[in-house]
């Protein structure tokens, strides 16, 4: 066991030098790529910092609640885009191309190869620009944080990775079925953009009551979202099981891609035939 978590680690480490080399051949594009994360960055700031000086709440969210829900998507999307999002995105090309003949000949699980080969080091800039973000609300909130909320958030945030990482990987899986699945991929982007706000939101209509429950606990977007915040900001969490179908979702959902991605595989057709 601990021999092979250091084969991994030696992988991983070669795939982070390999991604290091990538970025510094093309210096103005990595540049071009951190300067162009922070003005999104300050942007979203900017606006909902503009649209709390107009009112104190937006449903029961404050100016810096709203802040760590912001902080937490981020950093959130920041994981998944850096590490999964170009390796998923690049499935169908390995299919295409038959190089998922060479991946699957290696002496490693596949999975992982596929998962992590490609790593965009710029998207781990957001991490930072999150994290500032949420010791800033953090530090303006008018109660202490206790150490069991934080080791409960990070619990959660890990969970809400797994989700998306999952949710990606299925959907990419379908490459070997579909050879391009490209608009499923834009189906990743559009489903999830509904997560950029609380599930608290979407209240107060019968549509949105819809799209809470649905969002929340059939596809679960919102939920794994919205709840590490509430939870950070020591803010009221109902059904008080919900943190732990949280968790549950996440791993439930490591398994349900892991067999999809096992069964697509065996389904797969080689260029040797």
């Amino acid at each position: 066991m601990l021999e092979s978590l250091k084969i991994y680690g030696a992988v991983l480490g070669a795939f982070l030098r390999n991604a290091w080399v990538r970025e510094l051949t093309f210096r103005a594009n990595f540049f071009i790529t951190l300067v162009t994360r922070g003005c999104w960055f300050a942007m979203q700031v900017y606006l909902f910092d503009t649209i709390f000086r107009q009112v104190p709440l937006i449903n029961d969210w404050s100016r810096e609640e709203y802040f760590v829900f912001m902080a937490t998507g981020m950093l959130i999307n920041s994981v998944v885009e850096a590490f999964f999002m170009p390796n998923c995105a690049n499935f169908s090309e390995l299919i295409r191309t038959g190089n998922l003949d060479f991946v699957l000949l290696k002496p490693i699980d596949p999975q992982f190869i596929v998962s992590f080969e490609k790593i965009d080091l710029a998207m781990l800039s957001q991490v930072a620009l999150a994290g500032s973000l949420l010791a800033y609300a953090l530090s303006r909130l008018d109660h202490t944080i206790s150490w069991q909320n934080v080791l409960l958030y990070f619990v959660l945030v890990s969970a809400a990775v797994a989700f998306f990482y999952s949710l990606m990987l299925a959907l990419a899986a379908t490459s070997i079925f579909f050879g391009r699945n490209q608009g499923l991929l834009d189906f990743w982007f559009y489903v999830t953009v509904f997560a950029r706000y609380p599930s608290t939101i979407y209240s107060g209509s019968p549509a949105g009551e819809v799209v809470r429950f649905v969002f929340s606990y059939v596809l679960p977007i919102l939920l794994v979202v919205t709840i590490p915040a509430r939870v950070l900001g020591d803010m009221v969490v109902e059904p008080g099981w919900v943190a732990g179908f949280t968790v549950a979702t996440g791993l439930a959902a490591l398994l349900v891609s892991r067999l999809i991605f096992l069964w697509s595989i065996t389904r797969y057709r080689s260029v040797g035939g």
